[in-house]
């Protein structure tokens, strides 16, 4: 059997030696396949017909998005199952491209309801700005977060889009501080919202970034450093906190692996294809898809089913702060114990 990963993910891996030590799925083994699609969408479609043309039983992906859509139009197509781990925007179920589209993560219009709230309740009173980086999810996103704050009776005083991939923000930050911006929410990913920090820090802005699900990488603080502190973000309550999390945590960190993100949803993205492949004695997709939609998935995200558009039930969305170079939700300490 066959599996594609994106490149960068442990989970599938741990995943993938999990299944062989238990005897592999329906008595066969897997063999991973590797597809970048470096989170564009024409790539994303690429990687998709190539994945179609190998006859892949899962597609544990995309992780961005504006991959996922197009390349869910592929996978729909071909009759391939496809678990994305991490891409939040609704469109991707709203529009789903067929039966066989799944995700295990939450969507960003009840993330946008949380972080709207958050800073309705927290900067109310002061001054909002919204920007995002014209992708899918970080576009998407920020929609979401402005509905919400509107709909709590504020009007952000500043809405723009920037241009992902670029390395100079001077221009914008400086539009920031000529509008005495306290609070800033930045749809878009990690590396954009750290440059933007430290360019903000540059111009002695002590503006409250606020970000999403993206945001929940190491790789955040190694742009921003002492900078990032006090950084706020929307993310799923912290799985590597889940008691069925436990062993795969373990043997994630003993082999290096810090089990940050959506590294754990990749994991149970595998864990739902192959419990209901079990359950339907068969890796045929038709039969997969008519187990998962029928299922009660037993993962280290938790336990969740499937609705009919292809969405798991989870628990709501949280707020985190970094500090010192860690994030915990608001309400604990980075260990995990209630905050004083």
């Amino acid at each position: 059997m066959r599996l594609v990963r994106h490149p960068d993910d442990g989970g599938r891996r741990d995943g993938r030696r999990r299944y062989h030590a238990a005897g592999g799925v329906l008595g066969k083994t897997l063999k991973l396949h590797i597809g970048d699609d470096a989170c564009d969408p024409k790539q994303a479609v690429a990687v998709a017909n190539q994945m179609a043309g190998d006859n892949v039983a899962l597609v544990a992906g995309h992780f961005c998005s504006g991959s996922s859509i197009p390349a869910a139009n592929v996978y729909a197509e071909s009759n391939l199952v496809m678990i994305s781990p991490a891409s939040t925007s609704p469109v991707l179920t709203d529009q789903r491209a067929g039966p066989n589209i799944y995700r295990v993560c939450g969507r960003d219009d009840k993330q946008g309801e949380v972080a709207g709230a958050y800073l309705a309740e927290h900067f109310g009173d002061k001054n909002i700005a919204i920007i995002d980086d014209k992708t899918a999810y970080g576009r998407g996103l920020a929609n979401e977060v402005k509905k919400a704050l509107n709909a709590a009776g504020v009007q952000e005083v500043f809405r723009e889009s920037i241009t992902a991939g670029e390395k100079d923000y001077s221009a914008l930050v400086s539009k920031l501080k000529l509008a005495g911006v306290d609070a800033l929410f930045l749809g878009g990913y990690h590396t954009e919202a750290g440059l933007i920090l430290r360019q903000m820090r540059d111009q002695d802005m002590d503006t409250v970034l606020m970000g999403g699900d993206a945001l929940v990488t190491q790789e955040y603080w190694s742009i921003t450093g002492p900078a990032g502190e006090g950084t706020v973000m929307t993310f799923s309550p912290d799985p590597r906190r889940n008691p069925a999390a436990a062993d795969v945590v373990k043997r994630l960190k003993a082999q290096g692996i810090e089990p940050e993100g959506y590294l754990l949803y990749t994991y149970a993205a595998i864990q739902a294809w192959a419990e209901a492949a079990e359950k339907a004695g068969t890796t045929d997709a038709p039969a997969v898809v008519a187990a998962l939609n029928d299922a009660t998935i037993k993962s280290v995200i938790g336990d969740f089913q499937f609705n009919d558009k292809g969405d798991p039930s989870l628990p709501p969305y949280a707020v985190y702060r970094w500090s010192n170079g860690a994030y915990a939700q608001i309400d604990q300490a980075p260990d995990g114990t209630p905050a004083d």
